[in-house]
């Protein structure tokens, strides 16, 4: 059983691939927050900015097998056009995506992508994985192809990431539109990761294009 909150056609807008077209699946569940406001206080990363409680968002719902969710997610392709990138992301995709979502999504002509926090194994056949780190707990996952740390976070240090065998680095800069002045203090993070990324040429900035394009 997969449990999907959301899937949907956009442009990638954070990254190495920025502007790509790409199919993103986002399955419910999270091993760092429950998603509720509630205990987001008390949990392991504060900030997120995502809903992945439940399947109720766009083409959302439960699927019994990897092929009806490859047939549900694929039919938002378009028709007859090549070059198929599908994005699994959360909450944390590492709790569902399997061997066999993977296989199925290659027989179908895929690249596969993963958005993942990097604190949970991943299957083998991912042909791009990006981490994005929130938790001082130590990556299980500390190869690949893209480390995306959100700046700042008091408790993670970029300089803790810059040894591990990833292809590229960026910074993006923390959006705090969602959160209270009580939750976390609130200061200019795009300024703040500007100066970071001039002063530590190992990195780069990722700016989320997607929201200043007001799209999915």
């Amino acid at each position: 059983m997969y449990s999907i909150k959301e899937a949907f056609y956009s442009l990638q807008g954070e990254g190495a691939h920025a502007g790509r077209p790409a199919l993103f699946c986002r399955f419910t569940g999270c091993n760092l927050w429950s998603g509720l406001e509630k205990a987001r206080a008390k949990s392991e990363c504060q900030f997120c900015d995502t809903d992945f409680i439940g399947t109720d968002g766009q083409h959302g719902g439960k699927f019994q097998t990897a092929q009806q969710l490859r047939a549900h997610i694929d039919a938002l392709w378009p028709a007859g056009q090549g070059h198929k990138y599908v994005v699994f992301t959360g909450g944390e995709p590492a709790l569902q995506l399997d061997n066999d979502v993977i296989a199925e999504m290659k027989q179908h002509g895929y690249t596969i992508a993963i958005e993942t926090n990097g604190t949970m194994a991943l299957p083998q056949g991912i042909d791009w994985v990006c981490v994005s780190p929130k938790t001082t707990t130590p990556l299980i996952v500390n190869k690949g192809h893209e480390l995306k740390l959100v700046y700042p976070q008091a408790h993670l240090s970029p300089a803790l990431f810059e040894s591990l065998d990833f292809q590229n680095f960026y910074l993006q800069p923390m959006d705090q539109s969602h959160l209270s002045p009580d939750q976390i203090p609130l200061i200019d993070t795009q300024q703040a990761t500007l100066n970071y990324c001039l002063s530590h040429p190992r990195w780069r900035l990722s700016l989320q294009t997607h929201k200043m394009l007001n799209i999915d």
